[in-house]
Parts: structure tokens; sequence; C-alpha cells
């Protein structure tokens, strides 16, 4: 049955998940709900107290985060300190590069991260919040695997310059997804891809 969940219920569900204080491993998917700043407040409150968490995956695509629920989820994400594997689709939620800033922000905090997926499209962050979220990136020394869905993003050639010099700092890399499809990177992003 199908469920529209709005604040009132995910504030119910992050004070639920708040005293789940033991959990290791935590699968939420919110996709394509009525879920704003205030919802991401009690999500990001309630994953803050989840500190042993080593598996997170949050789907909260197709919703009205905006930029400050996009701070509220990096704010609980940068707790989770003993974070391995976190998968994060925030696609489509008017997020634009200041999101990307609060969220590269918590995930730099995340320092034990072997497996990262984000999926990030219809977010306009352009060239700026490209560099915010990778510089975040590249500071999860221990990162073995990233999946980066970064289509119709406003990404130019400075943006995939941003890209690789973030992505080039990830020394410990064995896997590599990147999409990019929809942008303007042209001729010039694509080289400095390569």
């Amino acid at each position: 049955m199908y469920q529209n969940y709005g604040d009132i219920d995910v504030k119910y569900l992050g004070e639920g998940i708040a005293k789940c204080v033991s959990l290791t491993s935590l699968y939420l998917n919110l996709s394509a709900n009525s879920i704003s700043d205030n919802s991401a407040k009690y999500l990001g409150k309630g994953i803050a107290k989840c500190v042993i968490l080593t598996s997170l995956s949050l789907y909260l695509g197709r919703n009205s985060l905006g930029e400050i629920g996009a701070k509220y989820l990096g704010e609980g994400i940068a707790k989770c300190i003993s974070l391995t594997s976190l998968d994060l689709s925030l696609e489509d939620n008017g997020i634009y590069e200041i999101g990307a800033r609060y969220l590269g922000e918590g995930i730099a905090k995340c320092v034990s991260l072997t497996s990262l997926c984000l999926n990030h499209y219809y977010n306009s962050i352009g060239e700026i919040g490209v560099k915010y979220l990778v510089e975040g990136i590249a500071k999860c020394v221990t990162l073995t695997s990233l999946s980066l869905n970064l289509e119709v993003n406003g990404i130019d050639e400075i943006g995939a310059k941003y890209l690789e010099e973030g992505i080039a700092k990830c020394a410990t890399l064995t896997s590599l997804y990147l999409n990019l499809c929809d942008n303007s990177i042209g001729d010039n992003g694509v080289e400095y891809l390569v």
C-alpha cells in the first residue's frame, strides 16, 4: 500500500531510530514522499545517535529536502564515524551547491568509509557543488569503491576538473563508477577526467 509520509511521520521515525543506538546497519527508503527540511532534521538527529553504524543506505529521492535538509543530513552522517559503507540517494531534491557543501562536510567526517555511492542527479549543484562534494570525498582515505551519479547537474569543464582533482586523491580506489550524463563538461572536461 502506498503511503505519503510527511513531517510528523518522519519525526516519529527519527525518534525511533535515535533509540536504536546499537544499530550497525540501517536501510531506509522514503523516496517520493512529502519529506521537507523539517523531516530531514528529524532523520539527521536520529541517525546521529547511531554512532556505531557501519552501513547506512538512505533513499530520499524525489522529495523536497533542499539545502537545509541536506545540512541536517550531513550533520547526522558526520556523527557516524564508524561508517564503512554509505549509500545516499538524494536525486531531484533541490540540493544546489550549498546543500552539496553540507553533504561534503558530513562525508569528510566518515574517515573509515570504504564504499560510497551518491545518487545526486537533478540537483543543480554545478561546478562549485562538485568541488564541495569531492573535497569531502577526498578525505575518506580508505575508500576503495566510489559511485557518483551526477547526471543533469549543470556541471561544466571546471566541475570536471574539480572531479579529477578530488578523485585523484582517493589513492586506494579499486572501483569507480561516474555518471555525468546531460551535463556540459565538453572535450576539455573529458580530457581532465581521462
